[in-house]
């Protein structure tokens, strides 16, 4: 006897995948999936149980991104989005920073997500290279200020986003090593897509969070973004990477929304054959990190946040702290210098040579940084600056970078760590081995830092000294913020 209720989608393809002899597509999902574990897990966390190491992080993403945004703002590539965004229609809910602009909540958190972006100065995660805090505070205050949300509230929605964002990352850059792919080099994960398709999971748990989604409905949400998300590694030395951060910002609030309102997608987005792990990761990836219990208050947020406390690609900052440590540990000049040998994972991209001709290609050179760090015997911010690329001391160091030959046997913690080796002409040797970044929660963040990063970046956006100070004095107190709108009018220059 034949049935007469009608079939869905889902058995339909189910149907037609298996009479194709496809039959590894052909599985009903379990009712517990991956997503709805995750978002149940993410769904209890609350303020109160937070640690305060967790939400001392999540507060210094909130003045990272806003002082990596003040940087971006001027950029042509934010300028072009900022002014798309301006010119559609719709609800007028959120602000821009650092403009006179309210938009809908999605063009909102889009915009500023490029803009913290674009001047690569903001957050990675340890792992993977993904600026996952520039897609939860960027999505977060935009969701955030219209709805009357509370400071613990914010904080506590960017750290759940920070653990979907970072164990979503970890899944997929641990199968990839398993199925003998690179991990994460360059901001990239898996097999050539870029990172903002992992940050975007972070954007829609911190926004489903604040919109008081059930778990049923978030996990919606995260298999909605899992269908939606993109963006292709080689975009790292172009502005298409900023892009990709504003695509996944918007990504993730369009995908709360619509769950919000009862879209439902199939539930084994995450983890089917054919699914976001699979098929972003290759191979059989294991699901079951994702749904790992939270364990004694260790939260990702407080074991992988990375803060940049100098600009560029951050996989290059512990290459360009070693580099540092040994031109002061060099007695002579630059000029002295015959080799600048570097080894470590990072050691392949020391084969690239010329100057850069752009921000993009300077933030992602090798032989730039370590250039730069022995010239100057430093590296800082004004090393972003186009005026410091075309130098012809530069130049000549440039040029002696190389993978190091025969390399001190070393144990390296991370995929940044690096050791760089300064020879001199007289055959002297002054070396230095860095295993994870300054501003790295290995080695602790402090608020010193933050404030000098905050204090060096955030003069470009517009805004009057004194205001950009209350924003930060907000920051440092955000747990007595009683409405994120407060704060948010603060970044505002209609206020």
């Amino acid at each position: 006897m034949v049935s007469s209720r009608p079939m869905t989608r889902r058995q339909l393809l189910i149907g037609g995948i298996t009479a194709a002899n496809l039959g590894a597509f052909a599985q009903e999902p379990s009712r517990e999936t991956v997503a709805l574990k995750l978002a149940r897990i993410v769904h209890e966390i609350d303020f109160s149980g937070l640690p305060p190491a967790a939400i001392k992080h999540a507060k210094i993403i909130l003045a990272s991104t806003l002082a990596s945004a003040a940087a971006g703002r001027n950029m042509d590539s934010v300028r072009i989005v900022r002014e798309l965004a301006k010119e559609k229609a719709g609800k007028r809910s959120a602000s821009i920073w650092f403009d006179n602009a309210r938009l809908p909540i999605g063009e909102a958190a889009r915009a500023n997500a490029v803009a913290s972006d674009a001047a690569a100065s903001d957050d990675s995660d340890l792992r993977t290279v993904a600026h996952i805090g520039t897609s939860v505070t960027a999505v977060g205050l935009a969701v955030a200020e219209p709805a009357a949300v509370s400071g613990p509230e914010l904080l506590s929605a960017i750290v759940a986003g920070y653990e979907a964002a970072g164990r979503i990352g970890e899944a997929i850059v641990s199968s990839s090593d398993s199925n003998g792919s690179s991990g994460a080099i360059n901001g990239t994960v898996g097999r050539g897509f870029h990172s903002s398709a992992t940050v975007a999971f972070g954007g829609t748990v911190t926004a489903g969070k604040l919109l008081r989604l059930s778990p049923e409905q978030l996990a919606n949400a995260l298999g909605i973004t899992a269908t939606t998300v993109g963006g292709l590694a080689i975009s790292s030395n172009s502005a298409a990477r900023e892009y990709q951060a504003g695509n996944a910002a918007i990504t993730a609030v369009n995908a709360v929304l619509a769950a919000g309102r009862g879209y439902a997608v199939n539930p084994d987005m995450i983890e089917a054959r054919g699914g976001f792990l699979n098929v972003f990761a290759g191979g059989t990836p294991d699901s079951k990190s994702l749904t790992r219990e939270i364990a004694g208050g260790d939260y990702e947020i407080s074991r992988y946040l990375a803060i940049k406390l100098v600009p560029g690609a951050h996989a290059l900052h512990c290459a360009v702290e070693a580099a540092v440590n040994a031109a002061k540990a060099m007695p002579g000049p630059p000029e002295d210098v015959a080799k600048i040998l570097v080894a470590g994972p990072q050691s392949e991209l020391a084969s690239s040579r010329g100057a850069p001709k752009s921000v993009a290609e300077a933030i992602h050179s090798l032989p730039y940084y370590l250039a730069s760090a022995v010239a100057d015997r430093g590296f800082s911010w004004a090393n972003a600056d186009p005026k410091m690329f075309g130098r012809p001391a530069l130049t000549r160091l440039m040029g002696l970078v190389d993978k190091d030959p025969d390399p001190t046997p070393i144990r390296y913690e991370w995929n940044w760590s690096a050791r760089v080796t300064i020879v001199t002409k007289s055959g002297e040797k002054y070396s230095s081995t860095v295993q994870a970044p300054r501003g790295s929660a290995p080695r602790g963040i402090e608020w010193e830092d933050i404030d000098a990063k905050y204090h060096a970046l955030t003069p470009q956006s517009g805004l009057p000294p004194s205001r950009l100070d209350q924003a930060l004095k907000l920051i440092h107190s955000f747990e007595g913020v009683k409405d994120v709108a407060v704060f948010a009018r603060l970044l505002s220059k209609g206020a």
